[in-house]
Formats: C-alpha cells, structure tokens, sequence
C-alpha cells in the first residue's frame, strides 16, 4: 500500500482522533444508532430518545435511501432532513446521515454533522471529493466488493481534498455465503489498525442482516478492537419500511449496550492481569476462577 500517502498509518503509530461535537471517535468507544430509514416525525424522535437513554452517542437515520429496487422505499429526502434535525434538538445527539449526490452535499451538510458514503458509493470519487471539500466530517463505509487497499484509497480521495476528518466503517462484503445478508469480515478491524491511523467502525446491522446475530457480532467487534459501532433501532422493526430484519427493538439495544459496558469493562482488567500472569504477579489473577466463572 505505498500509494497511500495520508490515510497510511504514521510512523509515530498515533492515531486519528476525530471530535464531532464532543464524541471523540478514535478515543471513545462510540456507538451511533438509529432507524435505518426517517419514516414519521414520531417514529424518528422516540427511536432517538430510546437509544440515548441507552448510551448512544449519535443518531443515524437515512433521508436518502439508494436501493436496488426502484420501487423500494427511497426516504423522505429534505422533510427526513428535517425530522432529523429535530430529534437532534430534541436528544441532543448528533447526526449521521448518508448523501448520496454532489449536488445534495453542501445543504444536507446543513442538517448532518457526519456525512455518511454507503457502500454503493465508496467508489463514487466526485463524491468523495466533494465530501471532501465540504470539511464535514466523513464516515466512508466499506464497498461490498473492495479491498482494504480499495477502501484505503477512497479515504485518501477525501484526505487529499484538505478534510483529515475521515471515520471508516466496516459493514461487510459478499461472498458466495447466502445465509448472512453479507459476510462481516472483522478481520478488518487489526488490518486497518495496521494500516491507517483511521478510526474505523463496525455496522453490524448490514454486515449480518439478521437481528439476532447483531449483539454477538457487536460483542465480538469490541474484543477485535473496533473504535464504536454503527446499529440500526427501530421502535417497531416488523413495520419499518426497510431493513425491518435488521433492526433492534429499544430493549433489545439497551441489553446490548449493558453488555457491551460490562465487556468493555472485563477487558480494561484483562490487560494488566495478563501482564502480571506472564511476570509472575498471581495476585493481580483472578482467584483460581476459570474465564467462564469469572465472566459469570
């Protein structure tokens, strides 16, 4: 990866913080959610209000919704924008959105405070530049089909228009595998670390498909080592007007962010116990419990 001149790790190994409004990707462990789809003003803020009750640090919602199909459900456009900006002042949470047109950058940038690329669009480089340009800060979700030298390049598409801002994201890749709505690979998670100094993220949500397999993919992320986690939530997922399959309840969430603290929390006292484990230190271990009793 010798082309890449700014999304490449730097040989002081220190990596990217990104600041959106006090959420520090990179530094915190951050979680956005939200619908996947802005379908009513009420649907919208409550969804909001029960995800930051949870721990969310952001809201996501898409306005825009680029879909296979034509007929699908394509989102609400400017009136979504709207909606979103109210469950802002509501909640307080920021707002992560997808743009999918130059020509929508500059005023959905009014309302969003992280533009958000979907997969369709990771390749879209007149895009990218404009997202770029517009200094915002970026989340570039990864290509169904790309590289990570693919997807490395695309951020360098927006760090060389001047916008250091750039926040990756896992979301998954096709394979010949049908039983997944995509396969995550969270092997993406060290080999960015490796790679770049870019935070990157995980969307569980799209990278399975499949609402159950959302909180052990999530929980298994955070051991990889992942900067947050992108999730859909839904107050009623069987009557949303996309990805209903993929989305969490509020309850459902909540359980998952308690049990994304206590792990946060297990692995900040794994470190030192290991270290002290490999230096001999048996008291810093944990009193003759096996990983399962202690995890009980």
């Amino acid at each position: 990866m010798n082309n890449l001149k700014l999304a490449a790790a730097r040989l002081n190994l220190l990596r990217s913080v990104i600041d959106v409004n006090g959420v520090r990707f990179g530094e915190d462990f951050v979680v956005i959610a939200g619908p996947c789809s802005v379908e009513t003003e009420t649907q919208t803020i409550e969804t909001a209000i029960a995800v930051k009750k949870a721990g969310a640090k952001m809201l996501r919602g898409g306005a825009f919704k680029p879909r296979t199909s034509p007929y699908a459900f394509q989102g609400l456009g400017l009136k979504g924008l709207k909606i979103l900006d109210k469950a802002k002042k509501e909640t307080g949470l920021p707002i992560v959105t997808e743009v999918v047109d130059t020509r929508d950058v500059s005023w959905v940038g009014e309302y969003a405070d992280v533009l958000q690329i979907g997969a369709r669009n990771m390749q879209n480089f007149s895009l990218l530049r404009e997202v770029g340009k517009s200094g915002k800060p970026i989340l570039l979700k990864r290509g169904m089909y790309s590289t990570i030298e693919e997807w490395l390049n695309c951020a360098e598409y927006i760090l060389a228009e001047g916008n250091p801002n750039v926040i990756l994201c896992e979301r998954g890749i096709r394979t010949f595998e049908t039983y997944t709505r995509n396969t995550l690979d969270l092997s993406m998670i060290p080999a960015v670390h490796t790679e770049s100094h870019l935070p990157i993220l995980v969307d569980p949500s799209h990278g399975t498909g499949i609402r159950s397999m959302i909180e052990p993919m999530s929980l298994a992320a955070l051991v990889a080592g992942a900067d947050g986690l992108e999730i859909e939530v839904h107050i009623d997922p069987p009557s949303a007007l996309s990805d209903k399959d993929q989305q969490l309840t509020p309850g459902q969430f909540t359980l998952l962010m308690k049990k994304l603290a206590m792990l946060r929390e297990f692995m900040a006292d794994l470190g030192p116990k290991a270290v002290a484990s490999i230096e001999g230190n048996t008291s810093a271990q944990p009193s003759g419990k096996t990983f399962s009793e202690a995890v009980d």
